[in-house]
């Protein structure tokens, strides 16, 4: 149990007796009520809003209520001492045996500190990267595919199940596309000259391979025949190359998903039937007909009769087709469809998609709230695109793509750890430079190099103890003093870090978190560079050494389990 879960326990047992006493009424809702760090380190350790938002209801004044808190917090050991500020907030601070003993837990915890049951077994589907299976990753992909990988990490220490969902987009005209760009290769492959590829087909050197695997399993067969006798098993084939790809690109960066969900099986299946049918049962879903554009009505435009899904309902602006004029499913119909299937297996859904995507999240979320009947949580996670530099200068595009930068290129240059790492550098929302040079830096101004670094240094000092011989006792934590146990305060931290992390499905958090904390450790560290005495290793002073040594391990612990949730390795040597 964590230090704030466990303080907040504490004052729940305190409002638990003065509802008993007839202070405060039964049954208040304490959801409101918080237990967290105070702004302002000076003002303690802890502080508490529960006489500011219980007060009201219970139809008493703050600040006598809060007297009534502190004297029930105030006969706790780990309190040295409560106080009230302003109209009813409570600040504690407390001894420094707990923090001690919060050290301890973290050791004694290990890689399990800071996990939790917040998520009480609540199955969530994270749906991520979803790329359309027309050639291979590229950088504009690698944000989202982190996000969404380390969010489903984080999901899972919290306690939930977690399901990671890739949704192959294999039913629309892109694939149709890849299959005769895939035909022009297939013919290369035999010897045509095919020249340059053709303008509105894929032309990366990727569909090469294709091609060749093509050749060498039909021959000619299909060099002269129509279209319709080879385009099925040509889309085929390509779609499943092409996944193969994408597959081993995502392996690159430590990615995986448990489902891959085909569009065309789908459909083939008659999942949007099935949806469409529920909805109309449910009266979500009328045959109507959509207003005119707005502006000067288009020549060709005609009022045509369509199934159209009551958005305006749950807030969008009108109501959307689900189907177009020629009875094939729009875009909306099929992702309707899609996430009535998700729904059958999940609690709740997270979808990680491009900014690009923002106009469609209103609709899309109305189409899950009528189809869950509000039931299930969805979130919608928008990541903003990510501009490669090199040394400040924008990165040339690929030959071999065709038209892009590949994930695979930029994860061989500078590492799959570094890669992962930059992305949750900044919100998800934001836009994010990339730039090769500052990415491997070796400067506290390079998140990714400064928090190794901190981890790194703290693994040096095992071998530094080990390597002077120094015969260690049993850590007296005794030992640490003010500014030691301030980093135990920030270490302690983590737990609700995670927790706050994952509520609010944002795991930048974490990577913010641990470039504070490889902070306060870099200066602690520091300080020993002028004062000798301030050094972990003191060569006289094999009990302080201990101490020392078991504050940095327990540091080194956080570090790990932050940059665990990251998918990030720990480096115990950087070159």
């Amino acid at each position: 149990m964590s230090l704030y879960i466990r303080f907040t326990a504490h004052l729940n047992a305190v409002l638990d007796a003065l509802e008993a006493d007839g202070t405060l009424p039964a049954g208040l809702n304490r959801k409101p009520v918080t237990v967290e760090p105070p702004r302002d380190p000076s003002h303690g350790d802890l502080a508490t809003n529960a006489a500011m938002v219980l007060a009201k209801p219970a139809g008493t004044n703050p600040r006598a209520l809060a007297e009534k808190i502190v004297a029930g917090l105030e006969q706790l050991d780990e309190v040295e001492s409560a106080t009230i500020a302003g109209p009813g907030f409570i600040n504690l601070t407390l001894t420094d045996p707990t923090w001690r003993t919060e050290l301890a837990a973290i050791h004694a915890e290990g890689a399990d500190y800071g996990r939790s049951q917040m998520g009480d077994g609540v199955t969530v589907n994270v749906e991520y990267v979803s790329a359309n299976p027309t050639g291979p990753m590229h950088m504009g992909h690698c944000r989202g595919a982190v996000v969404g990988d380390a969010l489903a990490t984080l999901l899972e220490y919290v306690g939930h199940k977690v399901i990671r969902e890739y949704y192959i987009n294999d039913a629309g005209g892109q694939v149709d596309v890849l299959a005769r760009s895939a035909h022009v290769r297939y013919r290369e492959a035999l010897g045509e000259d095919v020249g340059a590829i053709p303008d509105g087909l894929y032309p990366g050197d990727y569909l090469v391979p294709v091609g060749q695997a093509l050749a060498a399993d039909f021959g000619d067969k299909y060099v002269g025949a129509p279209e319709d006798e080879w385009l099925v098993l040509f889309r085929t084939r390509a779609v499943a190359a092409m996944m193969d790809m994408i597959r081993s690109d995502l392996g690159l960066l430590g990615i995986r998903h448990d489902v891959f969900s085909s569009e065309a099986e789908l459909q083939a299946a008659g999942k949007p039937e099935a949806a469409e049918k529920w909805m109309r049962d449910h009266d979500f879903v009328y045959d109507g007909v959509l207003e005119a554009p707005k502006g000067d009505t288009p020549e060709d435009w005609e009022p045509v009769e369509l199934p159209l899904f009551r958005s305006t309902r749950f807030g969008d602006d009108q109501d959307r087709p689900i189907k177009k004029s020629n009875g094939a499913w729009t875009y909306f119909g099929a992702d309707m469809a899609y996430h009535f299937q998700k729904a059958q297996t999940a609690d709740q859904l997270i979808d990680i998609w491009g900014a690009d995507h923002a106009g469609t999240v209103k609709r899309i979320q109305a189409a899950v709230a009528a189809l869950t009947e509000g039931k299930a949580r969805f979130d919608v996670k928008l990541i903003q695109m990510v501009r490669l530099l090199r040394d400040g200068e924008p990165v040339k595009m690929s030959k071999r793509a065709g038209n892009f930068v590949t994930l695979a290129d930029v994860v061989r240059e500078v590492g799959k750890d570094v890669v992962r790492f930059t992305m949750l550098t900044r919100k998800a929302d934001a836009q994010m430079d990339f730039d090769f040079a500052k990415v491997v830096e070796a400067s506290k101004d390079n998140p990714v190099f400064y928090v190794q670094y901190a981890h790194a240094r703290i693994s040096s000092l095992g071998r530094k103890a080990q390597e002077a011989g120094i015969d260690l006792p049993a850590p007296d934590l005794s030992r640490l003093g003010t500014q030691e146990l301030g980093l135990v305060k920030l270490a302690a931290q983590f737990p609700r870090v995670v927790e706050g992390a994952a509520a609010a499905r944002e795991p930048h958090r974490i990577a913010f978190y641990l470039n504070d904390l490889a902070s306060e450790f870099h200066g602690w560290w520091n300080v020993g560079n002028d004062n000798p005495d301030a050094r972990v290793i003191q060569m006289g002073d094999p009990a302080t050494t201990s101490a020392r040594l078991f504050l940095s391990r327990g540091i080194g612990q956080i570090i790990r389990n932050g940059l665990a949730l990251m998918g990030v390795a720990a480096l115990t040597e950087m070159q």
